[in-house]
């Protein structure tokens, strides 16, 4: 791959890599850093891309790799990690919010059940909410299919059962 084709790849999934970084990290400028950390390790790595695969695939392997040497470095230091800032944006480029006090409480609610989430769980869920397919899961998370759908499915009956909850106690 040469330098240009590089830039012109990185270049069409640079976007899509920030909205998964944001949704990894649960902030804007950890994200922005972790993305362009991701595009230096990806540039070095180049040569090691092999033609006929998905750069897309490739490019988010590297993140989710820095993601996570990120993430057991702070968990070794026993560094608290911050809440959800603003999951606001997935919500609304996902659905029509209205911005009225009932829909920034349900965001609000949606924000705290996704951090109930082990990082197992969410991982694989917010991958499939960002539209991946399943295999694309498996290929950028290195897991089984079968451990990507039990995963997400895991995360939908959680997520249903916070929810079922939350309406019972304001009932």
């Amino acid at each position: 791959m040469t330098e240009s084709q590089f830039i012109e790849n990185y270049n069409e999934y640079n976007n899509a890599l920030t909205n998964f970084a944001r949704k990894l990290t649960n902030n804007h400028v950890d994200a922005e850093d972790l993305v362009q950390e991701t595009a230096i390790k990806a540039f070095r790595a180049m040569h090691t891309f092999r033609d006929g695969t998905s750069f897309k695939s490739w490019a988010f392997t590297i993140l989710k790799n820095t993601f996570i040497s990120k993430y057991n470095r702070k968990k070794k230091r026993r560094v608290v990690n911050n809440p959800i800032e603003d999951f606001t944006f997935a919500l609304e480029n996902t659905y029509s919010v209205r911005n009225d006090a009932i829909s920034q409480l349900r965001i609000k609610e949606i924000k705290e059940s996704i951090e109930e989430l082990s990082y197992k769980s969410r991982l694989p869920f917010l991958m499939y909410v960002e539209g991946y397919r399943y295999n694309e899961i498996a290929d950028i998370l290195n897991i089984p299919i079968g451990t990507v759908k039990s995963r997400i499915n895991f995360a939908r009956t959680k997520l249903k059962n916070l929810s079922t909850i939350q309406e019972k106690l304001a009932a």
